[in-house]
């Protein structure tokens, strides 16, 4: 041949030196390449250009721990909010439903003057208490000898004192001395008298 004659278009394949493949697929299972562990990633890419369908498997390499999920914390965030509203549901119950009213002082007052002929005497008994609803039962007491049956008196809440009037009324000539007494029976025992004088001559 003569050189001189010699045009080169285009080299023979033996020119070239291919690549040698980094890494061969596992298997091959038709048109689907799997790939295992260790697969490169000049593999990787061989296999993403081909025409082929290719599954990568995805699994965790041994030695590389799987992540640890993320401790859900709801449960302290609304555990809060759960002691807080059963706090808040006790001491609504409690003053509603917890201890009654507490009686603090009993006083009873009468007529400073003589009631004059046929006149009637305004007792008042003034019972202090805490501010707490409930029911005051009672009983007047006079020196006659005469009682009045229980009576009852409803406090409402922030109601921290009742009156309570007994109406005594003399007929006739004469003088007398009298004491009322008022009993409270509950809560608890407490008791108040007053004296006034009636005077009919």
């Amino acid at each position: 041949m003569n050189d001189d004659d010699y045009s080169a278009t285009e080299l023979g394949s033996h020119w070239f030196e291919r690549p040698t493949p980094e890494a061969a697929p596992d298997r091959v299972e038709g048109e689907v390449l799997r790939f295992g562990p260790g697969v490169t990633a000049a593999a990787l890419r061989r296999a993403e250009n081909s025409p082929t369908v290719v599954e990568i498997w995805h699994g965790t390499l041994p030695g590389v721990p799987a992540p640890r999920p993320a401790r859900s914390r709801w449960p302290w965030r609304y555990g809060f909010a759960a002691v807080v509203l059963v706090a808040v549901l006790l001491f609504l119950a409690w003053r509603q439903y917890g201890p009654g009213v507490a009686v603090r002082d009993v006083t009873v007052s009468a007529p400073g003057h003589r009631l004059g002929c046929d006149g009637t005497a305004d007792v008042v008994g003034r019972v202090r208490t805490d501010g707490r609803p409930g029911t005051l039962v009672y009983r007047w007491e006079r020196s006659d000898g005469t009682r009045s049956g229980a009576l009852r008196e409803k406090l409402a809440r922030g109601q921290k004192e009742a009156s309570l009037h007994l109406l005594w009324t003399f007929q006739g000539p004469g003088t007398h001395q009298a004491v009322a007494r008022l009993v409270i029976t509950s809560p608890g025992t407490h008791s108040s008298a007053a004296t006034f004088t009636y005077d009919c001559g």
